[in-house]
């Protein structure tokens, strides 16, 4: 590999290997269609050895002294070339889909999203993505993978999947290998992710990001770690943005953050996810299951403004499709999920969703219109502690899943438990839901994990 690694650049100046250190991440497997996301680099691996961020001011530049992004611990520079999927249905490897060659450049940091389409319904497929470093050049790397989409409508299908939220590089639980709930979530088998935003920071030191580079470089130092690079390959996931993975705290648009404009984060929140437009999407998941993933960030008013009919998180457009689209649900247990609180409570002087007092016109119409609905239950993250809570006016409950590690939860304290508490606990981890069918009852199972993979709290809820 070193060998490699020394020899000049083609006449063409075409890398002479490229790699996919990022791995890849598998996204939004319905029953018919998934997204595949991948990026070619220069390098096998992360820069283990690099340089470390220090803590330095916001204002200040965030590079020491002659280093660039290249030099820093945990960068993953980034390689034109092409890439490509194969896919098949698991076991059955004769029969492979496969795509065009797709060049990557620096204008999307190396990165492509594939759609594949007119897949079967509840069916495990497996893929590999390749890379090369050019028109006609040998193969230069690969990642295998793999995925499963949702059964039809109709099939009374048990499914599981885990929820989680608030990951940041610097308080991860292993320096090595990244946050360890991804290693347990992988032992429950789940059938995909919903992940409920800010996944990574840009307004956290070491680096503040507040400029394309630096904000490429934390996504790409993020999923350079072993443990999330594991798990995507292998399971779909629904992402959710929300304030720190696209601009800084409590944003909203038109705002900017050093050189980063609202529209700017947004591409590049696109460019770093596999994630399709609307930015608001539904999954149904058998006969039993539909979830609803609201978008927070790209509709809503200013926090600053005076609350009233005119004030909203969600627009017009978002609000008429989750009122029409949950009303005519069927399915046995509906699951609305938010980057930030419905039903909170959260703490006193927060100003940034439903359960906060300056979006008390919408948050009380909407906990209405969930509430109304039946076996319809709120799950979302924001919030860095554990909870599972009851709207004391209309009974709608919410589950939150707390930050990704323990290092990371705060800002509540137990002593601050209210009646609006059925669970509480000041720690990291994850939620996992699964519907568990039997011959005479179906239920939907709720549980908390700690970051070790520890139960923390259950709840069943019935569908009867």
């Amino acid at each position: 590999m070193a060998i490699a690694l020394a020899l000049p650049l083609t006449a063409q100046s075409e890398p002479v290997r490229v790699y996919l250190a990022n791995g890849i991440k598998v996204g939004e497997a319905t029953s018919s269609s998934a997204l595949i996301w991948a990026r070619l680099t220069a390098e096998e691996a992360a820069n283990a050895a690099g340089t470390p961020f220090e803590p330095r001011k916001a204002n200040e530049p965030q590079l020491p002294d002659g280093k660039t992004i290249a030099d820093m611990q945990g960068s993953v520079a980034g390689s034109p070339g092409e890439m490509r999927i194969r896919y098949w249905p698991k076991g059955r490897p004769q029969e492979p889909a496969e795509s065009a060659w797709q060049a990557v450049t620096a204008a999307t940091d190396f990165t492509h999203t594939f759609r594949l389409d007119n897949l079967l319904s509840g069916q495990t497929y497996d893929l590999v993505v390749e890379g090369r470093p050019g028109q006609g050049a040998p193969l230069s790397c690969s990642v295998a993978g793999g995925f499963r989409t949702a059964p039809a409508d109709e099939v009374a299908a048990e499914v599981s999947f885990c929820v989680i939220a608030c990951q940041d590089y610097p308080r991860r639980d292993d320096p090595k290998l990244g946050h360890t709930i991804y290693r347990e979530m992988l032992k429950l088998r789940p059938d995909f992710l919903a992940h409920t935003g800010d996944t990574l920071y840009y307004d956290k030191p070491k680096p503040f990001a507040k400029t394309v580079a630096l904000a490429r470089f934390k996504w790409n130092r993020f999923y350079g770690l072993h443990l999330p690079k594991e798990f995507h390959r292998q399971v779909s996931a629904w992402f959710i943005k929300d304030d720190h993975d696209t601009l800084k705290n409590d944003c909203w648009p038109g705002q900017r953050y050093g050189e980063l404009t609202f529209a700017r984060g947004l591409e590049i929140y696109r460019e770093q996810l596999p994630v399709s437009a609307p930015a608001y999407r539904r999954l149904r998941w058998g006969k039993h299951l539909e979830l609803w993933f609201l978008e927070g960030r790209e509709y809503r008013s200013p926090n600053r403004m005076a609350d009233g009919p005119d004030k909203t998180i969600l627009g017009a457009a978002q609000m008429k499709w989750l009122k029409d689209s949950l009303s005519r649900s069927d399915a046995t247990f509906r699951v609305v999920v938010s980057a930030t609180p419905i039903v909170g409570p959260d703490r006193p002087g927060k100003r940034d969703n439903h359960a906060n007092q300056n979006f008390q016109h919408e948050g009380r119409a909407l906990r209405a219109f969930l509430a109304s609905q039946p076996r319809t239950i709120v799950i979302c993250g924001d919030r860095h502690w554990q909870y599972a809570s009851h709207d004391p006016v209309t009974g709608l409950r919410e589950w939150c899943c707390g930050s990704a590690s323990d290092r990371h939860s705060g800002g509540f304290r137990m002593s601050d438990r209210s009646e609006m508490h059925d669970y509480l606990k000041i720690c990291g981890g994850f939620l996992h839901a699964k519907v568990r069918t039997g011959d005479d009852q179906t239920d939907l199972v709720l549980r908390h994990y700690d970051p070790r993979g520890q139960i923390t709290n259950e709840d069943v809820l019935s569908a009867r």
